[in-house]
């Protein structure tokens, strides 16, 4: 018996292991959808000079990003690495950037869209893209490899 067998279920991780690539995928594109309406949400908390607040939809996707990759990286060691790595890495640029937008809001200046936040999630999707959607181009890549 296991220490942590009753902290992490991995009977059931292993369950659902082969659907975690395509649910961080679609967490990716919700996230990023989130991040267009928060950051639109942002300009016009900023025009109407109001504090600038959290979007809590996009909090709660990048939420759920970072729990999917983790999980990942039970399953999937050295995938789940390279994505857990990636997702928080774009979760702490958007710590960042929202700290930016309240600065940038406190002194009148122009709201600027999320540019690390939007490079850093570009990085994500095309990794959670390979990953779900190697199965697309599996011949041709074991071809050349």
């Amino acid at each position: 018996m296991q220490p942590l067998q009753f902290i992490v279920p991995l009977d059931v991780l292993e369950a659902i292991a082969p659907a975690l690539p395509a649910v961080i995928l679609v967490f990716v594109l919700a996230n990023m959808a989130t991040r267009f309406l928060g950051h639109r949400a942002h300009a016009r908390q900023a025009r109407e000079d109001e504090e600038i607040t959290r979007y809590t939809p996009h909090t709660l996707t990048s939420g759920a990003l970072v729990v999917a990759s983790l999980l990942y990286l039970v399953v999937a060691p050295h995938g789940g690495m390279v994505m857990s790595v990636l997702v928080l890495g774009m979760f702490v640029t958007d710590f960042f950037e929202f700290e930016a937008r309240q600065v940038e809001a406190r002194n009148g200046m122009n709201v600027e869209r999320p540019k690390g936040g939007l490079a850093a999630s570009v990085l994500v999707l095309l990794y959670a893209a390979f990953q779900s959607l190697f199965f697309l181009i599996a011949d041709v890549w074991t071809q050349i490899i």
